[in-house]
């Protein structure tokens, strides 16, 4: 299995995507904001990553805003708020068979693209 979660209008997500070869790769799109996170995908994602917190985003703007940064949250709310609201989640997320890769760093990019290639 080959699956990104990512944002369509994310101009950083497009250039990942783009620099992976993810359409010629044939790799299963899902854009989180018309097509919602199923809390069974996000089980699967939080089992590859081993807790919802890696896969939550703090620099969504409404961490800020809801005054999360004053909080101590567990990972039920961390689950919860990515369950409400995609800008939760830290993007983009891709997993290619047993593997996941969480985030927009040049070292996830490039593993993320040599797993695709591998897969392929």
């Amino acid at each position: 299995m080959k699956k990104i979660y990512h944002l369509a209008n994310c101009d950083t997500c497009q250039k990942i995507l783009k620099e992976v070869d993810a359409v010629k790769q044939k790799a299963e799109l899902q854009d989180i904001k018309t097509e919602n996170i199923t809390p069974a995908q996000l089980e699967e994602m939080k089992e590859k990553a081993g807790s919802y917190e890696a896969l939550f985003s703090r620099r969504a703007l409404k961490f800020r805003s809801m005054g999360l940064h004053e909080k101590t949250l567990t990972e039920k709310d961390y689950r919860s708020l990515i369950l409400q609201e995609y800008t939760f989640l830290k993007r983009p997320v891709a997993i290619v068979g047993e593997e996941i890769f969480i985030g927009n760093t040049k070292a996830v990019t490039e593993q993320l693209r040599a797993a695709l290639k591998k897969k392929s």
